[in-house]
């Protein structure tokens, strides 16, 4: 008697419910066998709502990750964009450099010729107060014969010194 009670009271709880909750998944008219059919029908209509906030939650985050997609292809446009404007300075950096290298090697040819019409003593005197690499290039860019001269003017550990470097001149 107990249990038929408490069947009742779950029977008539669920009876009561808001209409809204089943919407349209509920014949109001819908007879059923047993509580059990009721339980049973009950949870498959609770299935069907959690499926259904499910697919709304899914369609939700849908939205965000094409948002979020949109924003990601914004920002790699605008790093193509920056990626091409910093190509551009770099080429502008290395046409800079190859001018500003070209035009030292021109003044550093036109010093050679200075130091190559000089007599050999003042321009050794003048090379031994020089920077080594320099004095290095500086030969490097004479005339063997002049340098030959230079070198034969300059202390022999300076020339050994200036021939070490020139022999090891690197391409920059």
């Amino acid at each position: 008697m107990i249990l038929y009670r408490k069947h009742l009271l779950l029977f008539l709880s669920l009876a009561l419910l808001p209409q809204n909750l089943f919407a349209a998944e509920t014949d109001p008219a819908k007879n059923y066998g047993s509580v059990e059919e009721r339980r049973i029908d009950t949870s498959i209509l609770q299935e069907r709502e959690n499926i259904r906030k499910e697919q709304e939650e899914i369609s939700l985050r849908k939205k965000d990750l094409k948002t979020l997609e949109e924003g990601v292809d914004k920002k790699l446009t605008e790093i193509d964009g920056k990626l091409e404007e910093l190509k551009k300075l770099h080429d502008k950096i290395e046409t800079l450099l190859a001018d500003k290298s070209a035009k030292e090697i021109k003044k550093l040819q036109e010093l050679a010729n200075i130091y190559q019409k000089m007599s050999p003593d003042k321009a050794a005197l003048a090379i031994n107060g020089l920077d080594q690499q320099l004095a290095a290039d500086l030969l490097a860019n004479m005339k063997v014969k002049a340098a030959a001269k230079i070198l034969d003017q300059i202390s022999q550990q300076k020339a050994a010194e200036l021939s070490t470097t020139f022999s090891t001149l690197q391409l920059e």
